[in-house]
């Protein structure tokens, strides 16, 4: 009976031994790796020119919901040009932290898809800093057909009213199209924040619900916001879904009667040019019959 102790209190210190060695085997492993990959983006930093810059990007993809880890990090060099917004060059920033998206193997990681594991449940949290969750009004077809979801990027446009001025002098008020914002986070559609900590039958749910709503809340800036407010006072807000793999600014004009002549006529528009500045300048008279008007050529 004595014996039969000795053997199982052996038997408990051998395994204690083993699980205190495996930790610190894998902890040592986990310091090789981060040391090996500070010794890489030394390596790297005496190679940048004055346009580059490093950047972190994923060696492997990171589904929705995982924890950052170094051995799924990688640091390369590129072109400031190609920087995305809020784009991570330190990887002891983000380690532990959450993806509320999935990162793709090559993407580059960006604050604006990570939050801290605390954070998974809340909009005020999982929200970017430096910018204002704001909640805008628009209805299923502006929205895709219910087809945003959070975590994903759109652009902003609204259909206002622009006062213009006519031939005569008169003001006159002209609907047109601005783009306003350019690769803006949605935050939450409806009450769906995309959260991960969410229970299975609330969120289904909660999914159903967000798919008939005409709420969708944006991360933006402090003055963006302003002026997404008062347009929204003025007009109707419409949105357009970008790839995730695209984060590029795009110079964009307003669209209106005019525009819109100009893109799909533009040979008519260019001989109209031409016979104008060609033809000799005719004077007419304006003859009324009735509540008709007629324009008459002056002959010389």
């Amino acid at each position: 009976m004595q014996r039969q102790k000795i053997i199982i209190i052996i038997g408990v210190v051998l395994a204690l031994m083993a699980v205190f060695m495996t930790k610190a085997y894998i902890d040592q492993q986990r310091q090789q790796v981060i040391d090996e990959s500070k010794k890489k983006i030394a390596s790297l930093e005496k190679n940048i020119s004055k346009h580059e810059v490093k950047v972190l990007i994923a060696n492997k993809d990171i589904p929705r919901g995982a924890a950052i880890a170094a051995e799924s990090l990688e640091t390369i060099i590129i072109p400031d040009q190609y920087l995305q917004p809020q784009a991570v060059s330190s990887a002891d920033r983000i380690l532990g932290m959450v993806a509320v998206v999935a990162i793709s193997k090559g993407e580059q990681i960006s604050l604006s898809k990570l939050v801290q594991p605390r954070q998974l449940g809340g909009l005020a949290e999982g929200t970017p800093v430096g910018k204002r969750a704001i909640t805008i009004s628009v209805d299923n077809i502006s929205a895709l057909g219910g087809m945003i979801k959070p975590g994903d990027y759109v652009d902003v446009m609204a259909l206002v009213p622009v006062p213009v001025q006519t031939a005569d002098g008169k003001q006159v008020s002209q609907m047109a199209v601005m783009p306003l914002f350019q690769n803006v986070l949605v935050l939450a559609v409806g009450q769906d924040t995309g959260s991960i900590s969410a229970a299975s039958a609330g969120k289904k749910e909660t999914e159903r619900r967000s798919e008939n709503s005409p709420l969708i809340t944006l991360a933006l800036g402090p003055q963006e916001a302003n002026l997404i407010a008062f347009v929204q006072e003025q007009g109707k807000l419409r949105l357009t879904l970008r790839s995730p793999a695209d984060s590029q600014m795009q110079a964009t004009q307003p669209a209106s009667w005019e525009t819109l002549f100009r893109y799909v006529m533009p040979a008519q528009n260019e001989l109209a040019k031409f016979q104008d500045k060609d033809a000799p300048a005719t004077e007419y008279v304006e003859i009324y019959r009735g509540l008709s008007k007629e324009k008459m050529p002056l002959s010389k």
